[in-house]
């Protein structure tokens, strides 16, 4: 008997083991995560310039490259080196994302002395109020966009609710005072997309803007935030979403026309949105609109696919790479509110068949979900995009 005991006993500190290999000290599944590492790992290796914290806009580098999301034709004609602010940006949610699910302190020192130090090139306080452009602040004066700066003030606010470091609050602060100078009466409210062309607002500076507000709330427990996010999320309700099949619209301009592209990012925020609004309130009309909305992207956003091995599950359509790391951030804030493991299974079996499928010799991805078409040149938003949703996925499984 006593042996049977001893022996249970050492399958029990067996499995307590191989638990602790899978999992880190925060209970981020370590898979994932080393994969989210790898990846940013790639990034700095092949995109990284020499004696700067500045990074390239592709790999192989392209002196000719045209970014075609700017709001300036003359801007986006000029050389480039280094990449925009857009870009740049996502190493804040990757690297913030791995921060947020490990409690990793290596994290935060990368964090502050690589991807700040590079992001402080694009820190414009030339103008007033203060904000981050869409290019360096070497070269000649250029837009600021509010998305932009949005992404941005919605990191440095995880990075502070993860760390409790004030000066990611400050910083986050200081770029809410430029969203709001982004703000007006015209169509009942909303931000709009570009502070040097105030011709239009777009979901996708209004519905992150709802979640920057909600979780700035969050943070300060200052009302006046809650009252901007909630307000946010019903003007971009009302005016953006396709009643149809509730998808979310690009933009409205201030004629009143609809630009009716639809990309993942917009509903996925307002999905993240709703969600914070439902842990908030307890309002249970709030749970329901996420839910709804999980269920209209899962139906847009995905297809059916069967692997060239005969496997059969939902594959994320072509598109944007980092518009989809954006929808699995509603993904996973509905997830923490009602358990429904539907959406985070799809989502890891396609990142799943993505780092067998997607990545080429160099561990960088291609933007084909189905591995068949091979990008000439890699985009680094794309890796950045890869590495968050590899991190957040971790998160998801402790």
């Amino acid at each position: 008997m006593k042996k049977i005991i001893l022996y249970v006993i050492g399958l029990c500190l067996l499995g307590i083991c191989l638990v602790a290999l899978m999992f880190d000290t925060n209970g981020a599944n370590k898979a994932y995560v080393e994969k989210a590492e790898a990846i940013v790992d790639s990034v700095y290796k092949y995109y990284g310039i020499e004696g700067t914290s500045l990074l390239r806009e592709n790999y192989p580098f392209d002196s000719a490259f045209k970014a075609g999301y700017l709001a300036s034709e003359e801007q986006a004609n000029r050389s480039n080196p280094y990449s925009y602010l857009w870009p740049y940006s996502g190493s804040l949610s990757a690297v913030g994302a791995l921060v947020e699910v490990t409690g990793n302190k290596e994290y935060v020192r990368l964090f502050n002395e690589r991807v700040l130090k590079g992001l402080e090139e694009y820190r414009d306080d030339k103008r007033n109020p203060t904000a981050y452009s869409s290019y360096v602040k070497t070269a000649p004066q250029s837009d600021r966009f509010y998305d932009d700066n949005i992404w941005l003030g919605i990191d440095f606010t995880d990075m502070y609710l993860a760390t409790e470091n004030k000066e990611y609050l400050e910083k986050a602060k200081m770029i809410w005072k430029f969203i709001e100078s982004g703000m007006d009466d015209s169509l009942g409210g909303g931000i709009y997309w570009c502070e040097q062309k105030k011709k239009s607002k777009n979901t996708c500076s209004n519905a992150p803007g709802s979640v920057y507000a909600l979780k700035l709330f969050k943070a300060t427990g200052d009302s006046a935030y809650f009252k901007h996010g909630e307000f946010l999320y019903h003007w971009t309700k009302k005016n953006l979403q396709d009643p149809e099949d509730l998808i979310y619209w690009d933009n409205i301009n201030l004629e009143g026309h609809i630009t009716e592209w639809k990309f993942a990012y917009n509903s996925g925020q307002m999905m993240q949105s709703a969600a914070l609004l439902y842990q908030l309130t307890g309002k249970q009309d709030y749970l329901k609109d996420a839910q709804q909305l999980a269920e209209a992207c899962y139906n847009f956003f995905f297809k059916d696919f069967t692997s060239p091995e005969g496997e059969q599950f939902r594959l994320l359509n072509p598109g944007n790479i980092w518009f989809t790391a954006v929808m699995f951030r509603g993904y996973v804030e509905l997830y923490g509110c009602d358990n429904n493991d539907k959406y985070i299974n799809a989502f890891r079996k396609n990142l799943d068949y993505a780092w067998a499928q997607m990545r080429d010799s160099n561990g960088l991805f291609n933007s084909d979900w189905s591995g068949v078409k091979k990008d000439e040149k890699k985009w680094l938003l794309t890796q950045w995009a890869m590495a968050e949703m590899y991190a957040r996925l971790s998160g998801t499984m402790k």
